[in-house]
């Protein structure tokens, strides 16, 4: 392909994650031509297009979709609207950005996955995190033994903005019984669903996993509705995971941890050394990461060079900002160069499949199994 050419991209939603996060990412890259922004709520979609140069504003999703100059649509907009819009998009040819979850459940995802790879579309889950650049780093020292033989994998995440009943729950799917027996999958769905990406990323398939879900906060602000709701809802999933390897793992997601957001930490540990990567701004900086071996147990911090950056970002870079923009780097790529696919619709369904399997083991109350081969 020809790499001095730039990409077209339309946006799909135009709502905070966008402002903080895609948009920034795409208008940073030399290589992104920002065609167009649609919304249902045009205001939104018009100070959108006017912050960042977007250069058409659609308030009709598929005439974005249908538009010739956009190449590859953004799909960064409720959950309950990812499946028709991106099947939309991939029927147009396009290829296509999604945020996770890339459904709502493990059958959709694969439905996505195998529509993508029968069009002959690219697609990109909007796994934030995979684009860390201290996550990257603990990934390559597995790949290239640096770690040895991976024990045990630990993915941790806290949240505490939605310890605050005032503080609206999102993503709450329209007409549910807010009162099921067990809780709606929230904080296993929205932020879990990262921690199983990443956690699969470094260690490969999972193989079998228990888990236990609670609801702490029994009445709150859902969004959508008035007043106070009472829900039970999934404030907090801890999840045991075997891996095809032999590596053990541990999984814990909350959304009333205290804690500086985004609160992402990986622990690896090897049979040569252990590396831990924490994306949590402290002090200025967006993540940290620590290093120890066998003969030096002792973690100490390590600072990665300026390649490991996109151009114009570094450690003080916005953690949204700075995830956001390597993503579009790496994705673009992906697109104008032909490089091989990072985080896929594929990938997308395998988080899935993991997600749907903790809450059936917390549901079921024991291990549950998860398919051993891939979607075809």
């Amino acid at each position: 392909m020809n790499t001095k050419r730039k990409l077209g991209v339309g946006v799909l939603g135009a709502h905070t994650w966008a402002e903080k996060a895609h948009l920034p990412g795409y208008a940073a890259d030399p290589r992104v031509d920002l065609v167009a922004i649609c919304d249902v709520v045009p205001e939104r979609a018009n100070a959108m297009a006017a912050m960042f140069g977007v250069r058409k504003v659609y308030s009709d999703p598929q005439a974005l979709v249908n538009d010739p100059a956009i190449e590859m649509v953004d799909v960064c907009t409720p959950t309950d609207t990812h499946l028709e819009l991106g099947l939309a998009a991939i029927a147009a040819g396009k290829h296509v950005l999604c945020e996770k979850p890339i459904a709502r459940d493990a059958a959709d995802a694969v439905r996505l996955a195998r529509a993508a790879q029968a069009a002959g579309v690219r697609t990109k889950v909007g796994f934030t995190f995979r684009y860390s650049p201290a996550l990257r780093q603990i990934r390559a020292w597995i790949a290239d033994g640096t770690l040895g033989q991976i024990f045990h994998i630990h993915g941790l995440e806290q949240n505490s903005q939605f310890l605050d009943p005032l503080f609206p729950l999102r993503q709450v799917p329209a007409g549910i019984d807010f009162m099921p027996k067990h809780p709606i999958p929230q904080s296993i769905v929205g932020y879990g669903s990262h921690l199983v990406d990443l956690m699969r990323w470094m260690g490969g398939e999972f193989s079998s996993v228990a888990a236990s879900m609670s609801s702490y906060i029994p009445q709150r602000i859902v969004r959508g509705y008035e007043g106070l709701q009472r829900i039970n809802a999934d404030d907090g999933t801890v999840a045991l995971v075997e891996f095809a390897s032999g590596a053990q793992g541990m999984l814990q997601t909350s959304i009333v941890a205290v804690g500086s957001y985004p609160g992402i930490e990986i622990r690896v540990y090897g049979s040569k050394a252990a590396a831990v990567g924490r994306l949590v701004t402290e002090r200025g900086d967006a993540e940290t990461l620590h290093f120890a071996t066998a003969e030096n147990v002792e973690f100490e911090p390590v600072i990665l060079p300026a390649s490991h950056y996109p151009p114009g970002t570094s450690l003080k870079t916005e953690w949204r900002e700075l995830y956001y923009r390597n993503l579009v780097r790496i994705w673009v790529g992906e697109l104008l160069e032909d490089g091989p696919p990072d985080g896929d619709f594929h990938d997308g369904a395998k988080s899935q499949e993991i997600v749907d399997a903790c809450v059936r083991a917390h549901v079921e109350r024991r291990w549950v199994d998860l398919p051993s081969g891939g979607h075809g």
